[in-house]
Parts: C-alpha cells; sequence; structure tokens
C-alpha cells in the first residue's frame, strides 16, 4: 500500500468512525455510508484532504449538509493520528489538516524502494497484451508509428509497474493484400530497372517509395536478368523473399532506435500457414454466425447491432484481412491467455473497432477484453506553419527523420503530452530548445540540477544520508511539504496512468514534479549553516532525483546528470 492510500485510508476510515457513532447515537437517521469523495482541496488553505460525504447524505438524514457535517466532526476520533485538524467548510465540505510529519515517510520508502519506487500489486499479475505500431513492412514508418510507437511503450511500461504482466507486440503483417501489392511493386520496378522504365507499365496503385525502386535495383544487380522471363508467381515469390525480410529487420533497428523493444513479434503468415483463420471462420459457423451468398461467406455483423454484414472468405477462397484479425485476437485471448488485449491503432480504423468486438461476442469472448485506444493525427509545425517534408530527404518526414532532427527523448515526451484521441501540434522548433519552455528540457534540467546539487555538497564533504540517521520532522516549510506530497503522489499516479491507459498523466506529472522541485530550490536554501536541516533537504534533493529518474524510466527518456 503507498503513503497516499494509507493516509486517505485513514481519512476514509475515520470518516466512516463517525457517520456509525452519529447513527447509533441517534444524531443521524442514515442507514448507510455513502460512496463519497476524498479531494485534495485547490486552495491548500482548506486543509490536505476533503470529504463530501455530508452532502450525498442530506436527503437521507433529511437534515442540511452543513449540520450533517458538523455532527460528523463531532463524532470524529483521530487521537493519535497524523490527522491534526478538522473542520467544516461551505455548503458542507469536511476538510481534514494533517500534521506535516506524515509525508517525510515518503523518504524512507524511496531510500528503501530506488528505482522500484512507484511499482505496485494494483494489476494483480493479471496477463496484458500491448499492441502497438504493427506497420505494414511495405516501407519507412511515419508519423502515426511514431506516435503509436511512444503511446504503446509507454503504456506498457506504466502496466508493468503497476502489476500487470505485460507482454509488448508487434503484429507483422506479412501476408495478404499490401503483400501481393508489394510484390506486384517489386515485379514492375525490377523489370524496369533492367529493360527501362518506358518498357515497363507502373501499376498506378502500387508502391511508389523509392525504397521499392532501389530493393528492385539491389535485386536485379544481385541476379541480373535470371529472374525476367520465369512465370510471374516466381518472380514475385522471389522479390518478397528478398525484400520483406529487410524491411522488417529495417523497422526493428528503427523501433530500437527509438528505445522500443518488443517481447514478441507475431507473423500473420503463421496464422495462414496453420489453418487458424479458416478453423475460426469454421467456429462462427458453427455458432451459427455466418452465412453464404455468392459463393463468400459472410460474419452476421447486424446481429450485433452493426450496418451491414463483412466477408470472411472470398468467392476465390481468399480469406479477408478481417477474417485474420479475429483468428489474431481469438490466439490472443483464448490460445495465449491474455486477459486483456490492449491494440493501439490510428484514427482512421474507426469503423473496425466494433466489427471486431462483434466478432469476439461471437466466438464467446467477452469483448471487454479487448481494449481499442484510437490515436489522432499530429501536425508538426515549424515557425507557426506545417512541415511535411524532411529538410534532409526533401520527402514525407519518417520516424527516422525525425529522431534524427528532435531524438529520442524529446520525441517520446512530446508524443505523450496529449492523450491518444487528441489533435495536438508537435513544434520542432520547441523540442529541441533549451529553455524552461520546452517541458522535456525542463524535466531534464531539474534533474542535471538536483545531481549538482549533490555532487557540489560532496566536495564539500557533505553526503547523502540514510533516513535512520537524519532529523525528518526539520522539513516543516511549505515548499518542503509540497515537494514532498509530489513524490508521495507518483505510485498513485502510476495507478490512475494504468486505469485510463493515459501514458499522458506520467508527463504532466514530471513537470509538476519538477516544478515543485523548481520552487523548493528557490526557497530552502540546501547549503545552509544549519547542519541537521541541511542534511534533511539533501535527502529531499537526492529523493527527487530518484522520484524522476523512475518516472522519465518509465517514458523511456533519459534522465541526464549534466545539461
Amino acid at each position: 500500500m503507498t503513503l497516499y492510500e494509507d493516509i486517505t485510508g485513514l481519512v476514509r476510515n475515520v470518516t466512516d468512525g463517525a457517520i456509525h457513532s452519529a447513527n447509533q447515537k441517534g444524531e443521524l437517521a442514515a442507514s448507510s455510508v455513502p460512496d463519497y469523495l476524498i479531494e485534495e482541496p485547490k486552495d491548500k488553505n482548506f486543509g490536505d484532504f476533503s470529504v463530501n460525504a455530508a452532502m450525498l447524505m442530506a436527503k437521507q438524514a433529511k437534515r442540511a449538509p452543513r449540520d450533517i457535517a458538523n455532527i460528523l466532526v463531532s463524532n470524529m476520533d483521530y487521537a493519535d493520528t497524523y490527522i491534526k485538524e478538522v473542520s467544516v467548510a461551505g455548503p458542507g465540505f469536511i476538510n481534514f489538516k494533517l500534521d506535516p510529519a506524515y509525508v517525510t515517510q515518503i523518504l524512507s520508502t524511496i531510500e528503501a524502494e530506488k528505482d522500484q519506487f512507484g511499482q505496485t500489486n494494483f494489476g494483480g499479475g493479471k496477463k496484458v497484451n500491448v499492441e502497438f505500431v504493427s506497420a505494414n513492412p511495405t516501407g519507412p514508418m511515419h508519423m502515426g508509428n511514431a506516435r503509436g510507437g511512444a503511446l504503446g511503450d509507454c503504456l506498457a511500461n506504466i502496466l508493468r509497474l503497476a502489476g500487470f504482466d505485460v507482454t509488448k507486440e508487434f503484429y507483422v503483417n506479412d501476408a495478404g493484400n499490401q503483400i501481393e501489392k508489394l510484390a506486384v511493386s517489386l515485379a514492375a520496378r525490377y523489370k524496369q530497372a533492367l529493360l527501362g522504365e518506358d518498357a515497363v507499365e507502373f501499376p498506378e496503385d502500387g508502391y511508389h517509395g523509392d525504397d521499392v525502386r532501389k530493393h528492385a535495383e539491389n535485386f536485379a544487380k544481385e541476379h541480373g536478368d535470371r529472374f525476367l522471363n520465369v512465370p510471374e508467381e516466381e518472380l514475385k515469390a522471389a522479390l518478397i523473399d528478398a525484400t520483406l525480410y529487410k524491411n522488417i529487420d529495417a523497422m526493428k533497428d528503427g523501433l530500437s532506435d527509438y528505445g522500443i523493444h518488443y517481447d514478441v513479434w507475431f507473423h500473420e503468415s503463421k496464422l495462414h500457414e496453420n489453418g487458424d483463420i479458416l478453423k475460426t471462420v469454421e467456429e462462427l459457423t458453427e455458432r451459427g454466425y455466418t452465412y453464404e451468398q455468392e459463393g463468400a461467406i459472410w460474419f452476421k455483423a447486424t446481429e450485433f447491432g452493426l450496418e451491414k454484414d463483412d466477408v470472411l472468405v472470398r468467392a476465390n477462397g481468399f480469406v479477408t484481412y478481417f477474417a485474420a484479425d479475429i483468428a489474431y485476437h481469438k490466439n490472443k485471448l483464448v490460445s495465449r491467455g491474455f486477459d486483456t488485449a490492449i491494440d493501439i491503432w490510428g484514427a482512421d480504423h474507426h469503423g473496425h473497432v466494433a466489427r471486431l468486438k462483434a466478432a469476439m461476442q461471437a466466438l464467446g469472448i467477452e469483448p471487454d477484453r479487448l481494449e481499442i485506444i484510437l490515436m489522432q493525427l499530429v501536425r508538426l509545425v515549424r515557425d507557426g506553419e506545417a512541415v511535411r517534408m524532411s529538410k534532409r530527404t526533401g520527402k514525407a518526414i519518417t520516424l527516422g527523420d525525425l529522431l534524427e532532427e528532435i531524438g529520442v527523448d524529446a520525441a517520446r515526451f512530446f508524443f505523450n503530452m496529449r492523450q491518444a484521441n487528441s489533435h495536438f501540434e508537435f513544434d520542432l522548433e520547441l523540442a529541441v530548445s533549451q529553455s524552461s519552455d520546452n517541458p522535456v528540457f525542463y524535466v531534464q534540467y531539474a534533474h542535471a540540477r538536483i545531481c549538482g546539487i549533490i555532487n557540489m555538497l560532496a566536495n564539500k564533504g557533505v553526503s547523502v544520508k540514510n533516513c535512520d540517521g537524519l532529523s525528518l520532522t526539520r522539513l516543516t516549510d511549505p515548499k518542503e511539504i509540497d515537494l514532498m506530497k509530489e513524490l508521495a503522489r507518483f505510485p498513485e499516479e502510476i495507478k490512475l496512468a494504468a486505469v485510463a491507459r493515459d501514458p499522458s498523466k506520467i508527463t504532466k506529472y514530471t513537470m509538476e514534479l519538477a516544478t515543485a522541485f523548481h520552487g523548493f530550490y528557490s526557497a530552502c536554501k540546501v547549503d545552509c549553516e544549519d547542519t541537521s536541516l541541511a542534511e534533511a533537504r539533501l535527502k529531499l534533493v537526492s529523493a527527487t532525483g530518484q522520484v524522476i529518474q523512475n518516472a522519465l524510466a518509465v517514458l523511456g527518456i533519459s534522465a541526464p546528470r549534466h545539461m
């Protein structure tokens, strides 16, 4: 249990006890304890925590909320606790002021847990699969992949810290229409490389990227005209064999440069090879959720409230991408036994969500076990103007271009500054500026500043000591209390981010923690003449550095010692 949970638990126990006591004395006619909130007041003058129980009890008790609040306060027993004072405010809020000494406990916790601070058992070891990026291996990764990569990787880190058993997964689309289109495009470019571009027409809907051209030209240099007159299918197979896994390896390298390392690379082709897709279609048929029409097999999506049914197997016997997707998610939720599967998709896949959840329901799988996070597009800007082309290549900006221009830390931080479902402008100039306006610089500078303080005092012979040898109760300045409260919030913020599936809560937290630290450092001199106070403050500085480092690690961002 975290310090935050301990102290809010104390407030709840005292409040519940007062409600029961007032009922037993006949002072209130309330048969049950309401589901009231325990919140931190925005105005700190009111106290550390506030409870709205009195307002929720008014109807049942048939009394004014403020009267109920006064009765509850008179029945509260908080002797020998960290609760220092309880008062009534406004229409009936009950405010609790705590002894500042309670929050100094967090320094001992951080000292003991070090880089594990923030970890909880909230998830109870439940198995969660987080699948993200999963870009088609037909070309370079783009901005959508860049945002999805940062979101997915950080979310997986958060869930893992919150006590879930997490698997990070990339779904490799190495079968189906996009691979056929790649093969046709490569075949055309190969023939053009040998015969000239005017001699061979390139398919209008083919992949026009330079990467396809280069792969085909390299194939031509290696094999010459050996494949020029072979059957088309043999040529395409040879080109895919020579190209596809180079693209996949390039993806792995690019994502590794981005700080992303997957536990599983799951290949769609595996589902085709072992017959899982057709077995899944057969199961849907056995359950009565398919029908045949004009030689095709259709899924009865309309039985689940959707507007139209969907093809699973075409009349030519080829399975659809939808059928493969159903089999893939059945593999995750049934064959591999994940409690929850989380997918991060672009917002353009919105229409696919309800269909896939309906298919899960048809297979007897609880649809809520499949969670889809839809992310909106990012608008890159420089000098207030939209940027679409790379300075270096003059072409559409890829993940590699972005990392080359602004670096991994800025990319991962900025992509996680907003909720996935929000549009936002990514200011390229701000991302590389060394000023407090740049949020990632602001947070990293706080860590570097902390390291500088510790080193400076170490050179004076003053080192960070263990908590049991310090007078931590000397830390009573409001700025010191505020900073320790921020430190204590970290495990709770991890839990809240895990529940909301929202990494932006952690970027926001790091900025608030950095602000609290800068405020403390401006108000409280660490290198002061009062030795016991200086040692306690140095411990607080050190603990803050540890928590900033832990939070940045969750985001996959470095915590520099010098800037």
